[in-house]
């Protein structure tokens, strides 16, 4: 079994154009004929520049390089840059097509949908938790450079009263999770494995972070760090760039890289070993995330789809977030520089108070197990994108440093949403969710006003106050500091669990970690 699955995983690499799952040996410094046959290579794609400065190197700098040079099909490498920077007349018409708002038949939402059917979503993914067939997959690789911190930004401190990180958050709420399946289902071992994707400056200091806590009360092996991939950078005009003389200047290659990440790492076939059959994934930076939300997982898998996504509701016809809706037949993601004013102000026709398009992505789905099984059927149709950025470098002709101060070059990527068309519409659906009570992105630094620290803490604040008066509580601000009352996940998942606080005066702000 484990001889076919690696056969498979090796297959998926030579279609992605990626090298073997085989455990390579230290690097060694090539024979004679190895280099030759590589440098031809390299001179049919045009790309023999990256050799500029490989006779100069030590011997150990050869043979680093050498495996590096040995990784990367510079043929596909031009082949996904022209198709990036000159898309298809097919793929240019089919943006322009006109646009419609997903059917009834493949939407719901918490808003508006019957108490009895969200009940029974939640009681249903909460079975299927109890049956350890859920697992979560988190989107992790980004560093919080734009919060003045080099570290993955998971690790980052919201300025709660408890200073818990976004990992630890998110943490505590699989651990609450596993407890009200066991409590329901009188039973122990309910296990909600954890699939933690990084990028290469990433990986190794999640998993110091990780150890350091203690996995945050979570088993260790049920937490699987694994890596998304990296593509070359290359020039404007189209040449693999360096970033020093003995090595390549690389980039992740997108959230999209997710999918090729779950099958050239562990997890995939860590998910196939637990017998996995739903699977909720999503961004790190959204402090509110509803981890492998009950209700979630049973809409998904009542409407036995194979993808559902996650929206709220757009605030307005200007502010600038992608799409969920129906282009060319198919469930689609539209950017909002795609969209004309017209369209964007349109009001829907059976509630004139809202717009007509306004699911509004937030990264955040389920997959079925069986539909990223099929990966290695579909993952090199995914499209690559441009980026256009400052990409320091190395002058091929004189091996001088470069640090650009406008951008110099391209970074490759792929979109985790690109896969919706491919699919039937009978194989997508859409939940609308409350923004209030699970969205809150992180992008910004303390005191934008916008997606910051400052933003985050105060919905999570707010929504703490929100289940604490629900349950009957009364609260009374201190002094004239920002209030709020800070929730454990330890103790409420989603505002269960708080009729001890029934008839309680509570001063805010205020933090409730346990029960008295």
């Amino acid at each position: 079994m484990a001889s076919a699955y690696k056969e498979t995983v090796d297959a998926v690499l030579g279609s992605l154009h990626l090298p073997s799952s085989e455990s390579s040996a230290p690097p060694r410094e090539p024979s004679k004929e190895e280099l030759e046959a590589l440098q031809e290579n390299y001179r049919q794609a045009q790309q023999e520049q990256v050799f500029a400065f490989y006779e100069g190197l030590s011997s150990t700098e050869k043979a680093v390089f050498y495996d590096q040079l040995a990784s990367i099909d510079p043929h596909h490498i031009n082949d996904i840059t022209h198709k990036a920077l000159h898309p298809p007349p097919s793929s240019i018409g089919g943006k322009d097509a006109p646009v419609e708002p997903l059917p009834d038949s493949a939407t719901a939402s918490i808003l508006d949908s019957e108490a009895t059917d969200i009940e029974e979503w939640y009681s249903s993914g909460l079975d299927l938790i109890a049956a350890n067939k859920v697992a979560v997959v988190l989107m992790a690789g980004g560093q919080g450079t734009r919060l003045g911190s080099s570290a993955p930004k998971g690790c980052f401190n919201i300025g709660l009263p408890s200073e818990k990180s976004l990992f630890q958050i998110q943490a505590e709420r699989i651990r609450r999770l596993q407890r009200l399946a066991q409590q329901k289902h009188g039973k122990e071992g309910v296990v909600i494995p954890w699939y933690v994707m990084t990028s290469g400056p990433t990986r190794g200091p999640t998993e110091q972070y990780f150890a350091k806590h203690q996995y945050f009360g979570l088993a260790k092996e049920n937490v699987v760090i694994f890596e998304q991939g990296v593509l070359p950078c290359v020039s404007n005009e189209g040449k693999i760039l360096l970033e020093s003389k003995s090595k390549v200047a690389v980039a992740p290659d997108g959230n999209g890289g997710i999918y090729q990440a779950l099958v050239t790492s562990s997890a995939l076939s860590d998910m196939r070993r637990r017998s996995i059959e739903h699977i909720h994934a999503y961004c790190v930076d959204n402090c509110l995330v509803k981890v492998a939300d009950p209700t979630f997982i049973g809409f998904g898998a009542a409407k036995d789809v194979d993808i559902a996504t996650k929206v709220v509701r757009k605030r307005n016809a200007k502010e600038p977030v992608g799409l969920i809706l129906l282009r060319n037949g198919k469930p689609d993601v539209v950017e909002y520089s795609e969209i004309d004013a017209v369209t964007a102000e349109a009001k829907d026709p059976k509630q004139h108070d809202v717009l007509k398009f306004r699911a509004a992505n937030i990264v955040n789905h389920y997959y079925s197990f069986r539909f990223l099984d099929s990966i290695p059927q579909w993952a090199h149709q995914l499209p690559h994108h441009v980026a256009r950025k400052k990409i320091p470098c190395v002058d091929p002709e004189t091996g001088e440093s470069i640090k650009p101060e406008k951008p110099n070059g391209i970074k490759l990527e792929q979109f985790v949403f690109d896969v919706f068309p491919m699919l039937a519409l009978s194989k997508f659906a859409c939940m609308e969710v409350k923004r209030e009570d699970e969205f809150s992105p992180l992008k910004n630094a303390k005191g934008t006003g916008e997606d910051d620290p400052d933003t985050s803490r105060k919905d999570v604040l707010s929504q703490g106050k929100r289940w604490v008066q629900a349950a009957a509580a009364t609260v009374i601000s201190e002094s004239d500091s920002s209030g709020g009352i800070e929730v454990s996940p330890l103790i409420s998942y989603g505002g269960e669990g708080l009729d001890f606080l029934k008839g309680q005066i509570i001063k805010e702000p205020a933090v409730i970690e346990k029960e008295p």
